[in-house]
C-alpha cells in the first residue's frame, strides 16, 4: 500500500550540553513537563496528523528509549501496516556502519522508505518541543509542487547564529540558506523540520554518498546543495511555539513555559501521549504549600513547592521547599532540604537539611544526575553538577 507521507524521526543524537541527563539516555528519552519524554511531542504531533507511518532512527544509549517506545500504541502507532518502527544501524551483506550524521541516517534506511511507496517523506528531530499539524505543512508543500519543503520559525537577531538560517521571496521560494551564520542575513529559522519528495530526497542523498567532502549533514551539506542546483525548495513559516532543548537552560526554559502558559499544553484540542504508569493521585498534606507549580500523579508534598514541575512519583518531604526547580520522576527532596533554580534528574534522594543551587539567574541550573544519592547537610553549590 502507498503511503503519502511516511515520517522519519531522527532521534540518536547523544545530546552532550544536557550533561548527566543523557549520560545512560538518549536525548528524546529525557524527562520533560511532569509525565512526558521529549519524543512525545513529534510523536503526538504525528498522530493527531493522520501520519501512521514513523521510523525512530536511534543510535546512542536507546535502552530506555526502546523500552518506552514499545509497539507504539500510546500515539496510536500499532499498526499491522505502517506504525511505529525502531531503525537502528544495523549490518547487512554489503557491510554496516554507525550513522554519520542526519543525511546518512535516512540514506541507510532507503529500503524502510521503498518498502512503504511514500510519495513524501516527513523528516523530523527527536529533541525539540512544540505543536504542530504536519497535515497542513503537508498540503503547503504538494500545493507548490515542492522538492523540499522546511519548516521555519522567526527568533530574535540576537539567537539568529545558532541556526540554520534562510530567505525566501513573496511566494516563499528559499533563496538562500546558512547553517549557523556569524553574520545572518534574515531570522528566520529553520526548525529542523523537512518534506521531501522521496525520489528527490533518495537522489540527493546518494550524491552525498558520493561527496568525499560532505559532513552527511541535512543543514551542512544537502540543504544547500539543493538551493545551489535550482530545486523547488519553499519555506512554510510557523507562528506557534517551538523550542529546542538541547540546553540545559533551555530545557529548564521549556518546562517554566508550562507554568506561565507560554506552551499550552492544552492548545487546538489536541493532546500530547506518552507511556505513563500506574502511579496513584497525587497527596498534598496538611500545612503542605504550593504555588504555580506542575504536580502530577504519585507525588506526596508535605512541604514547599514554588513555581516548579513535578514529574511522577516526587515526595516533597516536611520542611523542604523547592523553587524555580525541575524534580524527575521517583526523585525524594529531604526533611528541611532547599532546592533552588535546580534540574533534579529521575530516581534521585536528596537527604535532610541539604541546600541544592540558589536563586534564578542568566546561566546554566544546577544539576543532579540519574539515580544519585546526596548525603544529609550536603551543599552543591549554584550552576554545580553532580554526574
Amino acid at each position: 500500500m502507498i503511503k503519502k507521507c511516511v515520517a522519519m524521526l531522527l532521534a540518536g543524537g547523544q545530546g552532550t550540553r544536557l550533561y548527566a541527563l543523557t549520560t545512560g539516555v538518549a536525548k528524546p528519552a529525557v524527562s520533560f513537563g511532569s509525565k512526558y519524554r521529549i519524543i512525545d511531542f513529534p510523536l503526538s504531533n504525528c498522530a493527531n496528523s493522520g501520519i501512521d507511518t514513523v521510523g525512530v532512527l536511534t543510535q546512542y544509549q536507546p535502552m530506555v528509549l526502546n523500552e518506552y517506545l514499545g509497539n507504539g500504541e500510546p500515539w496510536n502507532l500499532d499498526r499491522s501496516h505502517g506504525g511505529l518502527h525502531i531503525l537502528p544501524p544495523y549490518l547487512a551483506k554489503s557491510g554496516g556502519e554507525w550513522y554519520k550524521g542526519t543525511a546518512n541516517a535516512i540514506y541507510q534506511n532507503a529500503a524502510f522508505l521503498n518498502a512503504y511507496e511514500a510519495e513524501n517523506v516527513l523528516i523530523l528531530s527527536g529533541d525539540h518541543i512544540y505543536k504542530m499539524d504536519y497535515s497542513d505543512m503537508l498540503a503547503f508543500h504538494t500545493s507548490k509542487n515542492a522538492d523540499c519543503t522546511i519548516a521555519v520559525i522567526d527568533v530574535p537577531m540576537s539567537e539568529a547564529p545558532r541556526f540554520g538560517i534562510l530567505s525566501y521571496d513573496g511566494d516563499n521560494r528559499i533563496t538562500d540558506f546558512a547553517e549557523k551564520p556569524k553574520a545572518p542575513k534574515s531570522n528566520h529559522a529553520s526548525m529542523g523540520i523537512y518534506i521531501f519528495r522521496e525520489e528527490v530526497l533518495l537522489e540527493e542523498l546518494s550524491k552525498e554518498e558520493r561527496n568525499p567532502d560532505t559532513s552527511f549533514d541535512f543543514g551542512k551539506d544537502v540543504i544547500p546543495a539543493m538551493i545551489k542546483s535550482g530545486m523547488r525548495m519553499y519555506a512554510y513559516p510557523f507562528a506557534g511555539y517551538w523550542k529546542d532543548v538541547g540546553t540545559l537552560r533551555s530545557l529548564w526554559e521549556a518546562n517554566m513555559d508550562i507554568l506561565s502558559g507560554a506552551l499550552d499544553l492544552n492548545e487546538g484540542g489536541t493532546k500530547v501521549y506518552s507511556r505513563n504508569q500506574a502511579y496513584p493521585p497525587s497527596f498534598m498534606a496538611e500545612g503542605s504549600v504550593v504555588k504555580n507549580s506542575v504536580v502530577t500523579a504519585g507525588c506526596e508534598i508535605y512541604g514547599e513547592v514554588e513555581n516548579s514541575v513535578l514529574g511522577e512519583g516526587v515526595i516533597v518531604a516536611a520542611g523542604a521547599k523547592v523553587k524555580d526547580s525541575v524534580i524527575m520522576r521517583n526523585t525524594v527532596i529531604g526533611k528541611n532540604s532547599v532546592v533552588g533554580y535546580s534540574i533534579i534528574d529521575e530516581s534521585v534522594t536528596v537527604g535532610d537539611r541539604c541546600k541544592i543551587g540558589g536563586p534564578t539567574v542568566d546561566a546554566d541550573p544546577t544539576l543532579i544526575g540519574r539515580g544519585k544519592t546526596i548525603k544529609n547537610g550536603t551543599t552543591v553549590a549554584a550552576g554545580g553538577r553532580i554526574e
